[in-house]
């Protein structure tokens, strides 16, 4: 049996799905709760809405890892285009509360997915700009290509796929085993073992090497 966070949850949920009005009594009647129980749980209605927002969200962003960023980092592209396929009235709450000069923190999981994947690519070597700057483009195309299917009658996957591979062609290079990498190249990998283990440097010497390497990786 659903406990009273979970059936408020899954209220607050069913009413953004369908388009209707998320008003407090409305999610409280479809729980079975009353409005105290919902301030109890989550402070207010606002709230309640943020947790469900950020629980769809991170369903699509958490990808086991299999060792082959590059095989993460498409499987992570496809199921986020599938996400908002599935749930186009969650995507556009997601990424409908926007403001100027404000980062988004509802969808900051998916930045911070995208960055964890691309610090392991850069550990492989196959990155050629910092984790931070492959996240903000990979997402910025993978949110324009979702809703450009959306709006679709019918989605055209051939599409992501290209738009995706161009994406990440654009961050990723295959090392060849008889071409030297690029001075960015390695110090992006560089960067990120040192991050992963930085041995015997104190933070002082690890804030003045990241410095340095992220110099020579620009």
């Amino acid at each position: 049996m659903q406990n009273a966070r979970d059936r408020l949850l899954l209220a607050a949920a069913e009413l953004l799905q369908a388009g209707g009005t998320v008003s407090t009594r409305a999610v409280c009647e479809r729980a079975g709760v009353q409005a105290p129980t919902l301030y109890h749980h989550f402070g207010s209605k606002q709230g309640l809405i943020d947790a469900v927002v950020n629980h769809g969200f991170t369903q699509y962003t958490t990808v086991e890892s299999s060792g082959n960023p590059l095989d993460d980092l498409r499987e992570g592209w496809d199921r986020h285009v599938q996400f908002g396929l599935e749930h186009p009235s969650f995507y556009g709450l997601l990424y409908g509360r926007v403001e100027p000069g404000k980062p988004c923190v509802v969808t900051a999981p998916a930045h911070a997915a995208l960055r964890e994947r691309f610090t392991d690519a850069a550990a492989q070597g196959l990155l050629t700009v910092p984790a931070d700057d492959a996240a903000e483009q990979v997402l910025a195309a993978n949110v324009g290509i979702t809703l450009t299917l959306i709006s679709q009658p019918e989605p055209d996957f051939g599409l992501s796929e290209r738009v995706r591979e161009a994406a990440l062609g654009g961050v990723l290079h295959t090392p060849s085993t008889d071409a030297p990498a690029s001075r960015a190249s390695a110090a992006l990998t560089l960067r990120a073992l040192v991050g992963n283990d930085p041995g015997d440097l104190t933070p002082g010497e690890q804030a003045l090497l990241g410095e340095l390497l992220d110099r020579l990786a620009r």
